[in-house]
């Protein structure tokens, strides 16, 4: 059943197999693009990054064009949906498309041609994990459909030389990331590790790399979820008005 999510000022349309999460949020966050910039969104679920971007736009600009990606039909709809009810048809363009079909990919946004793709993949390897999920979900959290590598391949395709690409992930993966960026000519730049409370290991870590980039990673502190009390902590509240 579709249901309606109020994030700030807009509308956000998900159901039961097509929703989003905190990461997605905080990858929003991170990637923070300019005005006079053309981004790219890789599995894109219900459009929450794309959607993200235009959030209270008297304070911040969204990018002047911002593709999304996604591979499911249904959560396609949704995303569609929502940009029709915003009213963001000339800024969003969603796109039904397989991200590891570079030839098709490359025909709906001309490779070389992104200053910034964001991408909150699939985490888990096929197999891994044992939630009884829908098959919509197995597909949106397991590399059923797409693996890290050709996430980052397709990246590493659609960004233009000195482009961006900001994802998030699990720590425990953070050495397939790197190793597979330097693969396609993108070195690391920023690491910023997410904890619930402070204290905690990171279960999440946010990580931008740039295109034809030179050595250099910046650590960040960890982004802290909770405080003492189970509260969202300033930061994160921050990131949902």
């Amino acid at each position: 059943m579709e249901e309606k999510f109020r994030l700030c000022n807009l509308d956000i349309f998900v159901d039961e197999n097509h929703r989003f999460g905190t990461d997605a949020v905080l990858l929003g966050a991170f990637a923070a693009p300019y005005p006079n910039m053309t981004v790219c969104d890789l599995c894109t679920g219900c459009g929450i990054i794309p959607l993200y971007f235009c959030k209270n736009q008297e304070k911040r600009k969204p990018p002047k064009k911002i593709y999304g990606v996604e591979l499911q039909k249904r959560a396609f709809e949704l995303f569609r949906h929502s940009v029709a009810e915003n009213g963001l048809g000339d800024r969003i363009v969603p796109l039904l498309a397989d991200l590891t079909d570079l030839k098709r990919l490359g025909e709906l946004i001309p490779q070389g041609t992104a200053d910034m793709v964001t991408v909150n993949p699939p985490y888990y390897k096929i197999n891994s994990g044992k939630e009884r999920l829908s098959k919509e979900q197995r597909i949106a959290r397991h590399e059923i459909a797409c693996s890290l590598e050709q996430v980052i391949q397709a990246a590493a395709f659609l960004l233009k030389y000195g482009g961006t690409v900001k994802l998030c992930h699990l720590p425990e993966r953070l050495g397939e990331i790197f190793c597979l960026m330097d693969k396609y000519g993108i070195q690391p730049k920023k690491l910023t590790p997410v904890s619930n409370r402070l204290g905690e290991k990171p279960w999440l870590v946010l990580v931008s790399g740039k295109k034809g980039g030179r050595t250099g990673l910046e650590m960040d502190s960890p982004l802290v979820i909770r405080d003492g009390n189970g509260n969202f902590t300033e930061d994160i509240l921050e990131m949902y008005c």
